[in-house]
């Protein structure tokens, strides 16, 4: 398994990222509406990686993006976890673990202090992964990004040290 940091707008990408958007409809009924830009993975304010395996064919995704104080509680020096995706053929090969300690390890790098993630009810296996992971959740009142205030959204941080 490689990998290899790659633009967000990368064919490889796109097509993963469609694919993890039909993953979301199939899950809550329609995709993830938080507005992306290529630039935000950009380093040093954030990376995009994609997993291939053996054969250069691409079975993993995920990215962190930096962000600041603002209106949507994120707190500066936080590094905003992305579109972690393992396409169903590649599960259960500790993938998506390996994809967070990497992401973890580039923001520390990177001078980010925390990681913040979203995801939601109908993603247990990713609710299992960050917990087993050192992550804690986020009570409502404090959650942050466009879904924070969602009876399906469920927020997690975790420090960077």
């Amino acid at each position: 398994m490689e990998f290899r940091p790659v633009a967000y707008d990368h064919p490889d990408a796109v097509k993963l990222n469609a694919d993890v958007q039909l993953e979301y409809a199939e899950r809550y009924g329609e995709g993830d509406l938080t507005p992306l830009d290529p630039a935000m993975f950009t380093p040093p304010r954030g990376l995009y990686l994609i997993a291939y395996d053996d054969e250069g064919f691409p079975v993993a995704t995920g990215g962190w993006r930096a962000q600041r104080a603002g209106e949507e509680n994120y707190a500066d020096g936080d590094a905003e976890l992305k579109r972690m995706y393992v396409v169903p053929a590649a599960r259960g090969k500790a993938l998506a673990r390996r994809m967070l300690a990497l992401l973890e390890t580039d923001a520390l790098a990177a001078g980010r202090t925390r990681m913040v993630l979203e995801t939601g009810t109908e993603q247990p296996e990713a609710v299992a992964l960050y917990l087993s992971s050192g992550y804690t959740a986020v009570p409502l009142p404090d959650r942050f990004g466009l879904y924070r205030r969602t009876d399906e959204s469920r927020c997690f941080t975790k420090p960077l040290v």
